[in-house]
C-alpha cells in the first residue's frame, strides 16, 4: 500500500486480557492504511477476532491507545465510531422489511425521508437486491441476507467497515461468489475494510494485505502472495496453503543458499529464510506445486520417494509419497490427459529448486 494514504487504523502496543493474567493479545502495533483490505487470519483462539472487536468498541483494550483516523478511539462508545460492521450470523432485524433495515443505520443518525431513500435504493443496486426492499429477511436465501447485512453496513457511507467471518454460513459455491463479490465493492467503493476470517483461501483471495495471527502475535503481514511464496516462519508456512515439511541440521551457509541435512543423512540445498546458524535444527518448507516427478532435466535437489498412495482431484493427480523419513510427502502432478505409468509402490525420483525449499526456524 502506498504510504502517503495515511493510516485509518492505528494500534499502538495494544494488549488485551480477560482475565488479568493472560494476554489474549500481546503487545499489538499495525498501521491500516486508508482504502486498504486488511485480512486478521488465524486458527480459533489466535487473538484476531479479539482486535477486531476492540476496534469495534466491544472489548476495551488492557493496555495502549487504538486511533481511528489519528484520533483516540479507546474511550468512545461504539456507535459514535461511525463504523460498519457485518457479521456471520447477519445480525438483521426479522420483524423489519430489507429496505427498513437499512434505513435504520440513517434514522439513528438523523437523515431526511428523501436522502435515506436515495441511500437505500443506492446501497441495494450496488449488492444487486434492487427489486427486494419490500421482502423480510426469512424470505431470502443465506446469500441474499448475507448482500443485504454488506449493503446495511456501507449504506450510511462509514469511511471504515469490520467483518467478522462473514461468509462462515455460507456453502462452498456461494462462498466463493461473495469473496469476489465483496472484493470487488471494495474495489469500487475505496471503503477501508478489516476482515476475519481462518479460512486462508478467503484471505488470499481477496485481501491487500494479511495479518497471520497466531497467540495473540502478528506472525506474518504481508500480501498474499509474499505470505504464500515467502513464509516467515513454520507457523506460516504450515497455515497457508498446503505445504510439505522436511526437519533436519544446518551444515553449510554460503552464497545464499545453505545446506540442511534431514532424515537419511540426505543433503539438500535451501534458502536460509530464517535460520539460527550453522548446526541449527531447521524445518524446510516446500510446496507441492514445485515439487517434479521423474523430472526430466536435472535439479539443485534430487531424492528418491515411494509412492503411497495416487488420488484424482480432474486438474491434478495428488500423489503422497514416503521422502526423507516423512511419509506425508505430497507432489501435485498437473493432469495432461496422458496416463503416467506409475503406481503406489513404485520408487521414483522427484526434484526441486533450491529456491523453493525455504529453511526456516521454529515460530519465534
Amino acid at each position: 500500500m502506498s504510504e502517503n494514504r495515511g493510516a485509518a487504523v492505528r494500534y499502538d502496543s495494544v494488549q488485551k486480557s480477560y482475565d488479568g493474567e493472560t494476554l489474549v493479545v500481546k503487545n499489538l502495533n499495525l498501521d491500516i492504511a486508508r482504502g486498504e483490505f486488511l485480512t486478521m487470519l488465524g486458527p480459533s483462539g489466535s487473538g484476531k477476532t479479539t482486535c477486531l472487536m476492540m476496534l469495534a468498541g466491544f472489548e476495551p483494550a488492557t493496555h495502549g491507545e487504538i486511533y481511528l483516523n489519528d484520533n483516540p478511539i479507546n474511550n468512545v462508545p461504539p456507535h459514535k465510531r461511525g463504523i460498519g460492521m457485518v457479521f456471520q450470523n447477519y445480525a438483521l432485524f426479522p420483524h423489519m422489511s430489507v429496505a427498513e433495515n437499512l434505513a435504520f443505520p440513517l434514522q439513528v443518525r438523523g437523515m431526511d425521508k428523501s436522502e435515506q431513500e436515495s441511500r437505500i435504493k443506492r446501497a441495494l443496486d450496488m449488492v444487486e437486491l434492487g427489486a427486494f426492499g419490500s421482502r423480510r429477511p426469512a424470505q431470502l436465501s443465506g446469500g441474499q441476507q448475507q448482500r443485504v447485512a454488506v449493503a446495511r453496513a456501507l449504506v450510511f457511507d462509514p469511511e471504515l467497515v469490520l467483518m467478522d467471518e462473514p461468509l462462515g454460513a455460507l456453502d462452498k459455491q456461494l462462498r466463493e461468489q461473495m469473496q469476489y463479490e465483496i472484493k470487488h465493492i471494495h474495489d469500487n467503493l475505496g471503503v477501508t475494510i478489516v476482515y476475519v476470517t481462518h479460512d486462508q483461501t478467503e484471505a488470499l483471495t481477496m485481501s491487500d494485505r494479511v495479518a497471520v495471527f497466531n497467540d495473540g502475535v502478528i506472525q506474518q503481514l504481508s500480501p498474499p502472495d509474499m505470505l504464500y511464496e515467502s513464509p516467515q516462519n513454520s507457523f506460516v508456512a504450515q497455515f497457508i496453503g498446503e505445504n510439505n515439511k522436511l526437519n533436519g541440521n544446518v551444515t553449510e551457509i554460503g552464497g545464499g543458499e545453505c545446506m540442511v541435512e534431514v532424515a537419511g543423512g540426505i543433503k539438500l540445498r535451501a534458502d536460509p529464510v530464517n535460520i539460527a546458524g550453522i548446526g541449527s535444527k531447521t524445518t524446510l518448507s516446500l510446496r507441492p506445486e514445485r515439487v517434479e516427478l521423474q523430472p526430466e532435466k536435472p535439479m539443485d535437489n534430487m531424492v528418491d520417494g515411494k509412492i503411497e498412495e495416487l488420488i484424482y482431484l480432474g486438474d491434478h493427480i495428488r500423489v503422497r509419497m514416503s521422502v526423507a523419513g516423512n511419509s506425508e510427502f505430497v507432489v501435485k502432478v498437473r493432469n495432461r490427459g496422458e496416463r503416467r505409468k506409475i503406481a503406489a509402490g513404485d520408487i521414483v525420483p522427484i526434484g526441486w529448486a533450491a529456491g523453493d525449499c525455504k529453511a526456516l526456524d521454529a515460530v519465534g
